[in-house]
């Protein structure tokens, strides 16, 4: 079995932004189960979306991250706002989290060992895996309501669950610009469709 502590913390150097340690070993075993559910060798392998394979899932995680983390000091400074950072890194972290079961059929099968069948699909979008995630290993309810970033994923959404769905939205928008000359929303439009 790869050795996935070990992956995991040199991926996301941003968990050292989580101060609270039982929270950053909660972040720690998310990806640890869904890495081991869906069957991955190596936590470089997911890609960023099922059809743009150049950028890693690494890759937008830590935008994501470092995005919402410096948009919430910034509200902290300039506007006066109180947003958890701790919450907001580890949701962040997290977000994307499903993707270990949401993208195993979009990969060489070298790169997997064993995905199991009853986590490893693509059946379920990878936003509520991720929040499923969180919510089994113990994550607090406030990390877990800023995860899902789809609309009408969640009822009520919060001041961190709002600055990682427009991280997200930033990162993603740069993504499939410099990999495919595109904004996000053109891919959606374009690329929905392929996958219903």
């Amino acid at each position: 079995m790869p050795d996935y502590d070990t992956q995991i913390r040199e991926a996301f150097p941003e968990l050292d932004h989580i101060d609270d340690e039982d929270l950053r070993e909660r972040v720690v075993e998310a990806w640890t189960l869904g890495l081991d559910r869906g069957g991955w060798r190596d936590i470089q392998d997911i890609p960023y979306a099922w059809n743009i394979h150049e950028v890693t899932n690494v890759e937008h995680v830590r935008g994501v991250t470092r995005i919402a983390r410096e948009s919430a000091l910034e509200q902290r400074e300039f506007h006066g706002a109180d947003p958890d950072i701790d919450v907001i890194v580890a949701a962040a972290l997290l977000h994307d989290v499903g993707k270990c079961y949401e993208y195993v059929d979009f990969v060489e099968d070298d790169m997997l060992l064993d995905p199991d069948p009853r986590y490893a699909t693509e059946e379920v979008p990878h936003s509520l895996s991720g929040y499923a995630l969180a919510h089994e290993v113990g994550c607090p309810l406030a990390v877990q309501r800023a995860i899902p970033h789809f609309i009408g994923e969640i009822p009520t959404r919060t001041l961190e669950a709002e600055l990682v769905k427009s991280a997200n939205s930033a990162s993603s928008n740069a993504i499939t610009q410099s990999a495919m000359g595109i904004t996000l929303q053109e891919w959606v439009d374009e690329y929905s469709q392929t996958q219903d």
